[in-house]
């Protein structure tokens, strides 16, 4: 009998173990906070993230807060890292050719109704600006030092080995627009499955 007990004991450990493994190591489960990323994910979505998946433009990931130590921000890849970025009524050039942006089809039908602060604007609202413009703001001098601004002033480009992310409720979202590029090792993980709520279950 305490063989038994020793063996479900040891099995429970073993199993709890992989888990463990599995979610610091291979997965992130997540909790989507806000509404940043609207209409895509609501707040209290739910949704499980790749660790050390491929970062390619238009991924959902989850990233390090570079303003709240602690907290998780979800957003989707604009720029990569050596692009230029230009955003000019309401569109987004990446090397000089305008991308499309899909993900912001719903939102483009959407208007903030007091949502932090705006209202009357679209969701999909994207103010014009540059890297080189976004280099010269107060926000960007604290997370760069003098000779990277001058830099990214100068060549308008994603500097090496960081991300420019963007939410898709675009009026409202702090993102790189304000917080400045997303290392490599500040991505937790590409969003590939949104679990709960049940309803709105989807892979990606």
């Amino acid at each position: 009998m305490v063989s038994f007990w020793v063996e479900v004991f040891v099995m429970v450990l073993v199993i709890g173990g992989i888990f463990w493994a599995l979610n610091k190591y291979v997965i992130a489960n997540c909790t989507v906070s806000g509404i940043s990323m609207e209409p895509t994910f609501d707040n209290g979505d739910r949704v499980v993230a790749v660790r050390h998946a491929q970062l390619k433009r238009g991924e959902i990931v989850v990233i390090d807060a570079p303003d709240e130590p602690g907290a998780l921000y979800i957003k989707r890849i604009i720029g990569m890292p050596g692009d230029t970025i230009v955003s000019k009524n309401q569109q987004i050039y990446i090397n000089g050719k305008k991308i499309a942006q899909p993900w912001l089809n719903k939102g483009r039908k959407m208007i903030d109704n007091g949502e932090d602060g705006f209202s009357g604007t679209k969701y999909s609202y994207t103010q014009n600006f540059t890297l080189s413009s976004l280099a010269k703001t107060a926000d960007y001098r604290k997370y760069y030092t003098t000779t990277q601004l001058k830099t990214m002033q100068r060549t308008n480009k994603v500097p090496a080995g960081t991300y420019f992310v963007m939410g898709d409720h675009r009026s409202v979202s702090k993102d790189s627009r304000y917080i400045g590029t997303i290392p490599k090792d500040k991505v937790v993980g590409v969003v590939k499955w949104r679990y709960w709520p049940i309803n709105k279950m989807q892979f990606y």
